[in-house]
């Protein structure tokens, strides 16, 4: 027969036990939610048949503000599939810019976030309240439409918990081949560019934020694999013009 000895002591040992068990699940979640989430949505849209483009900017003059606002074109219809118009798919959307100060949109992944400039990519103190907000554009980089590289990154290295949380923006960028169009916005005026190339590397190797190129570039990292910072996937795109 079990002592009351016993029985507190398996009661205990049981309930330790279902506290690391949901302990373990929350971290799974937290880390990997939010690409799971990005994920789904997705593979979702693609069988839906839903695919995006950027609203086209036309200036509307308004009084104090020099800035020019943002006006979606008429929408065109996508090509439509039986499974897309069984689900209220078939169609194509406008992303207009959050930020047509600093942003950026990945048509094909459905990415729109505001850039924070000059972040600081080695101190984490300073980048993770900027990736908070959105994508961070890492110090010592140019900005759109001058030669030189610039560096926009949306992960988190301190430390694998806050992957999934940091990461979110930059998730789907894995998605991408060469020919994709990324769109960034700086001070009311829309630069196009076309990825021209995409690697996986190490974390040591940070040539490709020191580099000084005599054209414009623009880099995009991320973490890799999802869910993990072993690695960084970057994404090398180049201006529409100069291709």
């Amino acid at each position: 027969m079990i002592s009351k000895k016993e029985k507190l002591k398996f009661i205990i040992l049981r309930t330790l036990g279902n506290f690391f068990i949901l302990v373990s699940l929350y971290g799974m979640a937290a880390t990997f939610g939010p690409a799971f989430y990005f994920e789904v949505i997705y593979r979702s849209n693609r069988l839906r048949n839903i695919t995006y483009l950027v609203a086209y900017p036309t200036p509307i003059l308004a009084p104090g503000a020099p800035t020019p606002i943002f006006v979606p074109e008429p929408t065109p219809v996508g090509k439509s599939t039986l499974f897309g118009g069984l689900t209220g798919g078939n169609k194509v959307e406008a992303l207009s810019p959050i930020s047509s100060q600093f942003g950026i949109i990945i048509p094909k992944i459905g990415a729109n976030a505001p850039i924070i400039p000059n972040v600081d990519a080695g101190k984490p103190d300073i980048y993770l309240p900027a990736l908070q907000k959105g994508v961070a554009h890492a110090a010592g980089t140019v900005f759109p439409g001058v030669a030189g590289n610039i560096f926009l990154f949306a992960h988190s290295t301190d430390s694998f918990w806050n992957v999934g949380r940091y990461n979110a923006v930059f998730y789907l960028i894995k998605e991408l081949e060469k020919g994709d169009e990324i769109d960034l916005f700086f001070n009311g005026v829309r630069h196009i560019y076309k990825v021209t190339e995409k690697k996986v590397v190490d974390p040591s190797e940070v040539g490709y934020l020191t580099e000084v190129l005599p054209y414009e570039q623009l880099t995009l990292q991320t973490c890799w694999p999802p869910g993990t910072t072993l690695k960084r996937l970057l994404v090398i795109a180049r201006p529409e013009r100069d291709l």
